[in-house]
């Protein structure tokens, strides 16, 4: 890959929902992506990255723990029952986690190195012709979504991240130029 061919890669890179909702990601293909994001540079080789796949019913499970945890934390009505849909609208949504560490430091160490690794595979879902959208997970719900991923106790929901096939193009929006301050 030529540097240029990698400027297009990163510039082509969009968050989208505009996606065939009946095709299906295959599952190795998802497996493939995990294993490209723990590539990102990770401090003391902690090795922190958690991955989830919720797919078919899966999904529905996911919005409604997700739901009863804003339900619980008093969020207004309509966003609850958003939540209980909303990880619907895509084949597949994967849950990525970070492991906590055995400090303060290390495990922020650990969300920046998952961080990495997630745009990693954001770039690699856009290469296999994938559309992508980052997720957060809602106020309240990191430790039942990180229960049903079946994540260690601690762990950090980085990303809800939506995957499916791009059904057609998004716009590229504008940048902001560069500022770059140099010291000497």
């Amino acid at each position: 890959m030529s540097p240029d061919d990698f400027a297009a890669l990163v510039r082509a890179r969009r968050t989208s929902m505009q996606i065939d909702r009946e095709r299906p990601v295959p599952r190795d293909l998802v497996e493939h992506l995990c294993e490209l994001a723990q590539w990102a540079p990770n401090h003391k080789r902690t090795w922190p990255w958690r991955f989830a796949l919720a797919e078919g019913d899966g999904r529905a499970r996911l919005g409604e723990v997700i739901a009863a945890a804003m339900e619980a934390h008093a969020d207004p009505p309509e966003k609850v029952a958003k939540a209980r849909t909303k990880y619907l609208r895509t084949p597949a949504t994967l849950i990525v986690g970070s492991a906590a560490g055995d400090s303060e430091l290390r495990s922020a160490e650990n969300r920046d190195a998952v961080a990495a690794g997630v745009q990693t595979l954001l770039l690699a879902a856009t290469a296999q012709g994938l559309a992508s959208y980052w997720g957060s997970c809602p106020k309240g719900a990191n430790d039942v979504v990180a229960q049903l991923a079946g994540f260690e106790p601690g762990t950090f929901v980085a990303a809800i991240v939506y995957l499916g096939w791009a059904a057609e193009p998004v716009a590229t929006p504008e940048r902001p130029p560069v500022q770059l301050h140099v010291i000497d």
